[in-house]
């Protein structure tokens, strides 16, 4: 059995950034614990903007530049970073909400074998719950996890009602 670890956009711009939260910050020292204590294979997605950000759908309807490739908001932040140090992981760049290749990449990597996923990251809201139903939807009858403790959403509320619609949608809420 294989198991994966998916770290979503925990961006310097999510954190303390363009689009920072106090919860954002607080969940930091968890998701660096979870990374050094995971036992699997990591996959670690960033949110990928260009310059243009502001042209785009997404850009016209959230117009905070974020996440802009090549700038310190979309560096990974540090601490993750760290604990990221010295492990292979692979790296997932995708220009929205949820990447469609992340089930591709995810099944390639899993070579035939069992496999459960976990993810972790920002925004709960957001990316976290897009990227976990697109899995779910793609793997049904495999065991997708969220832990909730690693995840903070753009206010209280909304990251508590993600992880509802994600649990409804028969995702472990850790």
């Amino acid at each position: 059995m294989k198991h994966f670890l998916i770290v979503v956009d925990i961006q310097n711009d999510f954190v303390d950034g363009a689009l920072g939260t106090k919860e954002a910050v607080g969940i930091i020292e968890n998701a660096v614990e979870k990374i050094n204590s995971f036992d699997g294979e990591i996959i670690v997605t960033y949110d990928t903007h260009t310059e243009e950000y502001l042209q785009t759908s997404e850009g016209k309807n959230l117009p905070v530049e974020h996440c802009i490739k090549g700038t310190k908001g979309f560096e990974l932040n540090g601490k993750i970073a760290n604990a990221l140090n010295g492990r292979e992981y692979t790296v997932v760049e995708k220009p929205t909400f949820g990447s469609v290749e992340l089930p591709r990449i995810v099944e390639k990597m899993a070579d035939g074998s069992d496999f459960d996923i976990t993810l972790i990251g920002l925004c709960t809201d957001i990316c976290v719950v897009s990227n976990a139903l697109i899995l779910k939807a793609s793997f049904p009858e495999k065991t997708i996890k969220v832990d909730s403790f690693c995840c903070a959403g753009v206010t209280p509320e909304t990251h508590d009602s993600a992880l509802t619609t994600m649990k409804m949608c028969q995702i472990e809420i850790l």
